[in-house]
């Protein structure tokens, strides 16, 4: 039997057995003046060179030295912990059920599903006709597909209506910009279309031979055309159905759910417009539901007898109208469920006699069942403190069976069907967990911090059971906090080597994600984005007052727009945190929202401001980390970053640390970690990506002096 340590004594022991990192100096970067001179400021930015192999389109030999350099650094003051990275990695690995299938799905006359078996790192997307019982027909076989390739992702996967044809997407460079490929599924005769810089999606029109797709700009990565290709013609002959003019704007092109209508939509965080098309009329042209009105975001639901539409017009928390198939302007809206103050409406599935509502209340998300007929609402209720809940796949329309996802934070996914009529419901599939799995041996609090406003910030706990309270806990603490995106309660059977080690983690759902209602994004961006931070940094110190830990064993994490939080942090509070682990992280805002030939830049005006504007411009100044790095102590710092990364580019990372390297007066350790393979969601593969989470971790325990 083992023996069993609790998480008090593991931490104790910890404090008392910090590791000693090795002597070894750090590169340095070397410094060139580049000076900014706008609003009358002038800036000079030294490490400005770094963007130089993007720029070129080619490798900088300069760069690339810099970045093998940092990597080399890490492997040496990480040298000690290479066995215990690979036992982490087994040990995570091992939680993994290798060979499984997902739950089917019915959809047109068949069930289409993914496997994956054991040693293999991606998957086969298959399909049975008819019932369950039928042959198995493997539509793609990416293991195989995915063979030579350091990345590979696959993606799309669209059928068309007659079933015979499919068309997927493929990045093999990680830079999420796909090439489109036709898999004819009677002749098993795959065709390269010759069409790139796509989303990897398109839409079937009702004829099966002509889709629509979306076309990005090459360099900056726009999503800027929506184009009609008809199969057994050269892609340089399709057709721009629709040009987006406004670089604020995305845009998407998807088919109704009734399968009548292919919908182009344009949109922002604060604005959007869609245009319809009947699918049985793909070379007719798309009209405009409601032409662009200010503020205004909506979206469209078609039905046999009218449009639903869910928007924010005169309700901050959105609503839902109606509005009758040939009279679509906003004059003819009728509210069908009315805005509510307290209540985030998010999502609409639709069925024949049912609608299921999306909400949120006080944090928390819930399923309201509208009955069609009757008019009556009910809740399906759900029984954990937090939690997150998600449609699942329901592309059948003529059913009385929703099917939908439950997680926790000490609950594996699972998978539910719920008969909207009689209200039974079934779990289907949970998450297994190899080598066992016992809930009730971890706790889950929700929690409340106040922030310096007075506002109420929730965050979400999750520890082994028999953790004391005495703050000497290491607690790592989690965050996002951008584009009102909701970090919700997940479980994770990685996170198990964390806590079964004495970590407890925490999610803190601070302004600028939409946890508490649509208001709470608006908090959190623009003018207003320093509140995201200090909710974080609030978060922190209730966590400290609450004694779950203290200064000296509190870590935060955040990724992307998550790492911007993490750099700001790191200059806020440096005292508050004994490490930072910053993974791709957006740090260099100001630079980077200048320079619009940077990939997503003016799409993000409505959510960070337009730099050019002098108020936005010394706003975004006074937090970007990078403009904000002093000569101070900092905590220790692991920052990750991919060369081919396109949501942020790898630039932004490396100038902050070097930054940090020549200002900061600690000896706390700073590693940088370039992948060369990657870009912004690491590898591709299904077990690849742990190796990362395992030097991630490794990092910690180290730093807690855990070391096995």
């Amino acid at each position: 039997m083992k023996k069993i340590i609790s998480a008090s004594v593991l931490s104790v022991a910890s404090f008392i057995n910090a590791q000693v990192w090795p002597n070894i100096k750090p590169p340095v970067a070397e410094k060139e003046n580049h000076i900014r001179d706008i609003h009358g400021d002038k800036v000079n930015d030294p490490y400005y060179w770094m963007i130089d192999y993007f720029k070129k389109g080619k490798d900088s030999t300069k760069v690339v030295n810099y970045l093998t350099a940092e990597n080399n650094y890490l492997n040496a003051m990480m040298k000690d912990t290479d066995q215990f990275r690979e036992n982490l990695f087994q040990e995570m690995k091992g939680r993994i059920k290798e060979k499984d299938e997902s739950l089917p799905v019915f959809r047109n006359g068949y069930y289409y599903y993914s496997k994956t078996e054991e040693g293999k790192q991606y998957f086969k997307y298959c399909r049975k006709k008819g019932n369950l019982s039928a042959p198995e027909e493997i539509l793609l076989d990416v293991d195989k597909l995915a063979e030579g390739y350091k990345y590979y992702a696959a993606s799309g996967f669209s059928i068309s209506p007659d079933n015979t044809k499919l068309i997927y997407g493929v990045d093999d460079l990680s830079r999420r910009q796909y090439k489109l490929f036709l898999k004819d599924l009677t002749t098993g005769k795959t065709t390269d279309l010759g069409i790139k810089n796509t989303d990897g999606y398109v839409v079937w029109a009702n004829d099966n031979k002509t889709v629509f797709y979306v076309s990005n700009n090459p360099i900056t990565l726009l999503s800027e055309k929506i184009v009609r290709h008809t199969l057994g013609t050269e892609s340089s002959k399709d057709v721009v159905v629709y040009e987006e003019k406004d670089k604020t704007n995305y845009i998407d092109v998807s088919k109704s759910k009734n399968q009548q209508y292919i919908i182009i939509s344009s949109g922002s965080t604060t604005s959007s417009e869609l245009r319809l098309l009947e699918a049985d009329k793909p070379n007719g042209e798309f009209k405009v539901f409601q032409s662009r009105l200010k503020d205004v975001l909506y979206d469209v639901i078609p039905l046999e007898d009218k449009f639903l539409v869910v928007t924010n017009k005169d309700a901050l928390n959105f609503k839902v109208v109606e509005t009758p198939l040939n009279k679509t302007s906003v004059e003819n809206w009728k509210d069908f469920i009315p805005h509510r103050k307290n209540v985030l409406l998010e999502d609409v599935s639709v069925f024949k006699d049912f609608f299921v509502i999306k909400e949120r209340e006080n944090g928390l998300n819930q399923f309201i069942i509208y009955d069609r007929k009757t008019k009556k609402q009910k809740p399906i209720k759900f029984d954990e403190a937090a939690y997150t809940i998600y449609p699942s796949n329901n592309p059948e329309y003529n059913t009385e069976t929703f099917r939908f996802g439950y997680t926790s934070l000490i609950t594996p996914s699972s998978i539910y069907d719920e008969n909207l009529k009689t209200g039974k419901r079934e779990l289907l599939k949970q998450q297994e967990i190899v080598g066992g799995y016992n809930k009730e041996n971890y706790v889950t609090e929700r929690l409340f911090a106040t922030a310096k406003d007075g506002t109420k910030i929730p965050i979400s706990i999750v520890y082994k059971k028999g953790l004391q309270k005495n703050g000497k806990n290491p607690l790592l603490l989690y965050a996002y906090g951008s584009y009102g995106n909701s970090m919700d309660a997940t479980f994770s059977s990685v996170r198990l080597s964390l806590l079964d080690r004495g970590f407890a983690y925490a999610i803190a759902h601070i302004r600028g994600g939409q946890e508490m209602g649509r208001q709470w994004y608006e908090d959190g961006k623009m003018m207003k984005k320093k509140n995201t931070f200090t909710d974080f940094v609030d978060a922190g110190d209730f966590l400290v007052q609450q004694k779950f830990t203290s200064p000296q064993h509190l870590f935060a994490q955040g990724g992307s727009a998550g790492g911007l939080l993490m750099g700001a942090i790191a200059n806020l509070r440096p005292d508050l945190w004994k490490g930072v682990v910053a993974q791709v992280p957006f740090v260099d805002v100001v630079n980077t929202m200048l320079d619009e030939s940077i990939p997503l830049t003016t799409n993000e005006y409505d959510e960070w401001g337009n730099p050019n504007n002098k108020e936005a411009y010394f706003y975004m100044k006074s937090y970007s980390p990078y403009e904000n790095v002093e000569a101070k102590n900092y905590p220790n710092i692991l920052v990750t970053t991919g060369l081919h990364d396109s949501q942020v580019q790898y630039f932004e990372p490396a100038k902050w640390v070097a930054k940090l390297r020549d200002l900061k007066t600690d000896k706390n350790v700073l590693l940088l970690k370039t992948d060369m393979d990657y870009g912004h969601g690491g590898a591709s593969g299904r077990f690849d990506y742990l190796k990362d989470v395992a030097m991630v971790y490794a990092f910690l325990f180290k730093l807690e002096g855990i070391t096995k």
